[in-house]
């Protein structure tokens, strides 16, 4: 099959950008004068972040603060998956943030289903947590991206290895 093009569907994030955001919530948690004398600890596991803070209302800031440097460093908010707040003894709260990475499996055979009932000519192939899209024809690629940038998942969606 020498004349096919294909493309990866991916759901992923930048790890460093996401980094960069969060040593920026740091600093600017360390400067603002309604975080003064606050305890306000944001941790980061391999997939997941945890914050650690006096009461909720910080919490609610450092989550407008998280959301809003992770959008200025190109990260999508829908990596978020924010948890509840509980609290952690010692007159503090604590909030689980789970990173979402990789295609669901539902979601993954709902978008091949979705691909293959409307656009007859490409073949998608499910793999591992990402769906490989194959045709002859580079214009039936762009509109199957067309397609499923349009759709309102709670992934975000990356389409990679364009070739």
């Amino acid at each position: 099959m020498a004349g096919d093009v294909s493309f990866d569907v991916v759901s992923d994030f930048d790890p460093q950008e996401l980094r960069n955001a969060l040593d920026q919530v740091r600093r600017e948690v360390s400067q603002r004068y309604d975080f003064k004398g606050a305890t306000v600890e944001l941790t980061q596991g391999s997939d997941e972040l945890t914050l650690l803070t006096d009461d909720e209302f910080r919490a609610k800031a450092v989550r407008d603060l998280v959301e809003s440097k992770a959008l200025r460093r190109g990260l999508s908010l829908k990596i978020f998956d924010w948890g509840t707040i509980e609290p952690a003894g010692g007159n503090r709260v604590r909030q689980h943030i789970e990173l979402r990475r990789g295609l669901p499996d539902d979601l993954a055979r709902r978008l091949s289903k979705l691909i293959r009932d409307e656009f007859p000519k490409v073949r998608p192939q499910i793999q591992g947590d990402a769906i490989r899209v194959s045709g002859k024809s580079k214009d039936d690629l762009q509109r199957v991206i067309t397609r499923l940038r349009g759709l309102d998942e709670p992934v975000p969606l990356q389409f990679e290895n364009y070739r």
